[in-house]
């Protein structure tokens, strides 16, 4: 072999391994963060967690993309281990699926039909036709088929290459010699174990043995034990995956691996004994591609159904070696963004946004609370308020961190769309955060030092409370569902805060001037509703960012809108404008103290 082959060779891997890549990567794409949430929902049943292991491996070609997903899921406290292990069990069997596809080499006959199925003959075509996808279409799903049709092209491709290199030392001696080391159990699991864990792919391990068998140089004497070899080697990717994980997360490492080698340790001394004793008859028979591939998948359906009882004492065991210790609250609702997605964009998204919606979950338990503080001071709820807080300034800081870390992948238009929106957003509910802080540091004070508003006062604030509750209640809805008629009801409702505000301050002010009210509650009292204000600002800002995404405008302009709004008002924005009117100014006219809330 001279130095073109061995550069003919390299290239012939490198094309394999980079068409696997892209047809994996284009794949999860194209399933997007619909992956997540069918692994989420359909691991409460063992054989489902199994069924859907096999599956979502089978469709990303990666049993460690897989089983890292799950390792984020655990590590998220999204799913629980006993969910968690028959999902990898399933993806181990999975992972056998690229072998089988790769079989369609060994597809022999004269027959122009089955001639065409020959991945030499399909592969240029699918490569073409992916790449005509690719220049002329439009839609972001089209151009993610084309990239899945070149990445399974140019896979096949790599593989024609490597066999067509290889083929010619199939009848040198030395090499033939060197083939024979591979009977050695022990060498032979070495290799593959050592080459598995080098390219971090199993399948793709598979199908360079795949290739090699293609020159007639391999039995299953070499064969066997080089695939035990990879079945363990295919563990490294998913172990250094788990770094920085919490220990449950890491106990799936551990179980991942335990799989794998008590397969190993349980089959091994079997074939080999009953070949030292009764003899297997096609020990010495040369192996293809097809016969990789059963042996390949045969070894994983049989270690899952050998396992399967024992999963409970698979994570016991697991208990053993790494001993768990709950996370605080804090961290366990925070823990879903973790690194392990940052390779599936869609998928960290999709934690983005849960912790997203999250906080503004807590800025509304946040403003209940500072709803009820105002009406009667308690220690207990200012503490709940303060920890509220602490959990909105710790979302705040790390879903910024992990943004930026998404906004570093190769991302679509849509879910650039999505990075904007969380992190104003993100900015905006943490800011309401701090305006309930700012109130309850003032219903603190005036407990402190005996301040109390009039009967009018109170009535006022009362009705300041109900409309920015309101606005809250809206804007979160809408940013929950991502509705942008529920938002367009924002602007309206925010310009009657508006409106009330100044009113309210008139109001207060007449009552300081007429003596009905001291400086010290004069200052509360703006204060207040000054806050309550604020906030209503930061409800519109959050309603206009769901309007721009969903608009799907990147040269959307929020203040060329609102101006818009505002000046060629609309007789649907004219008629909420006066429902609200009519519900708050109502109130403050009407003699009665009782405030019904109206959405």
């Amino acid at each position: 072999m001279d130095i073109t082959c061995i550069f003919s060779l390299f290239g012939g891997v490198g094309m394999f391994l980079y068409g696997m890549n892209l047809l994996g990567a284009s794949l999860e794409q194209l399933a997007g963060a619909g992956l997540e949430r069918t692994l989420e929902k359909l691991t409460k049943n063992k054989f489902s967690g199994i069924a859907l292991g096999t599956v979502t491996t089978g469709i990303i070609q990666s049993s460690a993309a897989t089983i890292i997903m799950v390792v984020g899921f655990v590590n998220a406290g999204i799913m629980k281990l006993i969910q968690g292990v028959p999902v990898l069990m399933g993806a181990n069997i999975g992972s056998t699926v690229t072998g089988q596809i790769l079989r369609l080499g060994d597809i022999s006959a004269d027959n122009i039909f089955l001639t065409i199925l020959k991945p030499s003959s399909f592969a240029p075509m699918i490569v073409a036709i992916g790449a005509a996808m690719l220049l002329f279409g439009k839609k972001k799903k089209i151009k993610n088929i084309s990239k899945i049709l070149i990445g399974f092209g140019i896979l096949f491709m790599g593989m024609t290459i490597m066999e067509q290199t290889i083929s010619p030392i199939k009848d040198n001696e030395q090499v033939r010699e060197m083939f024979t080391m591979f009977k050695n159990p022990f060498i032979g699991i070495l290799s593959g174990f050592a080459i598995t864990a080098l390219i971090q792919s199993s399948s793709a391990s598979v199908g360079i043995l795949q290739a090699i068998a293609s020159t007639g140089t391999v039995t299953f004497s070499m064969a066997f034990p080089i695939i035990l070899g990879q079945n363990i080697g295919k563990c490294v990717t998913v172990i250094l995956g788990c770094i920085g994980t919490n220990k449950k997360a890491k106990r799936v490492a551990i179980i991942h691996t335990l799989f794998n080698v008590i397969g190993v340790m349980f089959f091994m001394p079997i074939v080999y004994a009953y070949q030292a004793t009764i003899g297997i008859s096609f020990w010495n028979n040369i192996m293809n591609r097809g016969n990789i591939a059963d042996i390949h998948s045969l070894f994983n359906i049989l270690t899952t159904c050998l396992l399967y009882p024992f999963i409970s004492m698979l994570i016991k065991f697991s208990g053993f070696i790494i001993k768990d210790k709950q996370n605080n609250k804090i961290n366990q609702e925070l823990d879903i963004l973790d690194d392990i997605f940052i390779k599936t964009p869609t998928v960290a998204l999709e934690q983005s946004k849960k912790v997203i919606c999250n906080m503004a979950e807590t800025v509304k338990e946040n403003y209940e609370l500072i709803s009820n503080l105002i009406r009667k001071y308690d220690d207990r709820t200012l503490f709940e308020i303060d920890e509220n807080e602490k959990f909105l300034d710790k979302a705040e800081t790390k879903l910024s961190e992990y943004l930026v870390k998404i906004t570093s992948c190769s991302l679509a238009e849509q879910d650039i769309r999505l990075v904007t929106e969380i992190m104003h957003n993100l900015s905006d509910y943490e800011r309401i955060g701090d305006y309930c802080i700012n109130l309850a540091d003032v219903v603190e004070y005036n407990e402190s030092n005996n301040v109390y508003f009039s009967g009018q006062a109170q009535k006022e604030i009362k009705c300041m409370i109900a409309a920015v509750r309101n606005i809250i209640d809206i804007t979160v809805k809408a940013d929950l569902n991502s509705d942008v008629i529920v938002a367009s009801r924002v602007e309206p409702l925010e310009e009657v805060i508006d409106a009330l505000k100044e009113s309210l301050t008139d109001r207060h002010l007449e009552r300081l001037q007429k003596g009905m009210c001291n400086v010290s509650a004069g200052i509360s009292f703006v204060e207040i509703i000054t806050n309550l204000e604020r906030i209503a600002d930061h409800c519109s800002n959050i309603a206009m960012q769901i309007i721009k995404k969903e608009s799907g405008q990147d040269s959307f302009d929020t203040h060329e809108h609102l101006q818009m709004i505002h000046e060629g008002i609309t007789e649907e924005y004219k008629e909420l404008f006066k429902y609200y009117e009519s519900i708050y100014y109502g109130y403050l006219k009407d003699e009665c103290d009782e405030f019904e809330y109206v959405k």
